[in-house]
C-alpha cells in the first residue's frame, strides 16, 4: 500500500479500510479463490479510491483559491478576446485547463500539477502543444501587453 501511496499513514488508513470492508463482505467470498487474493484486490481498490479522492480534495482546493468570478466583463473587451475564446474552445480540455491555469490565473507549471494530479513536465507538454494549436489557430495574432507585464509565454517584459 505504501507503494502506491506514497505515504505511509495513507496507507495506514486504507489497510485497516481494507480490512473493514472485507469483513462487511465475507458473505461474497468465493471458496474457490484464495483468501489473500480477493483481500489484496480489496486493498488496491481502497488505494486506488483514496488517490482518487486525494485528486478530488485538491481540485477542489484550487478551485476555492481561485475564488468565486468577479463582475461580468465589459463586452467591449469580450469582443476584443472573442477570437481567443473560441480558440480556447477548440482546444482538449486538459490543454485549455493548463493554457488557463498559468496565463490567466498565474499558477506555475508545479502548481497546475499538483492541482491536476500530473507530473510538472505533462503542464509543459500540455502548454508548448497548447500554444502551438492557438498560433495555428490565431495566425499573427499576439495580445496587446504593458510594459512590465507577461508576456504570452510567461516571460517578463522589459
Amino acid at each position: 500500500m505504501t507503494a502506491i501511496l506514497g505515504d505511509r499513514a495513507a496507507a495506514e488508513d486504507c489497510v485497516q479500510e481494507a480490512f473493514v470492508r472485507a469483513y462487511r463482505s465475507w458473505k461474497n467470498w468465493r471458496g474457490d479463490a484464495p483468501a489473500e487474493a480477493w483481500l489484496h484486490r480489496i486493498a488496491i481498490n481502497t488505494a486506488i479510491s483514496h488517490q482518487r479522492y486525494a485528486r478530488m480534495r485538491e481540485v477542489g482546493q484550487v478551485i476555492r483559491r481561485l475564488g468565486r468570478p468577479g463582475p461580468a466583463p465589459d463586452p467591449a473587451v469580450l469582443a476584443e478576446r472573442s477570437d481567443l475564446v473560441a480558440a480556447l474552445r477548440k482546444l482538449p480540455a486538459k490543454q485549455a485547463a493548463a493554457i488557463v491555469l498559468r496565463h490567466h490565473h498565474g499558477y506555475t507549471n508545479r502548481e497546475i500539477g499538483a492541482a491536476l494530479g500530473v507530473p510538472e513536465r505533462t503542464v509543459a507538454s500540455r502548454l508548448a502543444t497548447a500554444k502551438m494549436r492557438l498560433r495555428q489557430e490565431l495566425g499573427d495574432w499576439e495580445p496587446q501587453v504593458e510594459v512590465g507585464t507577461l508576456q504570452t509565454d510567461g516571460v517578463p517584459s522589459e
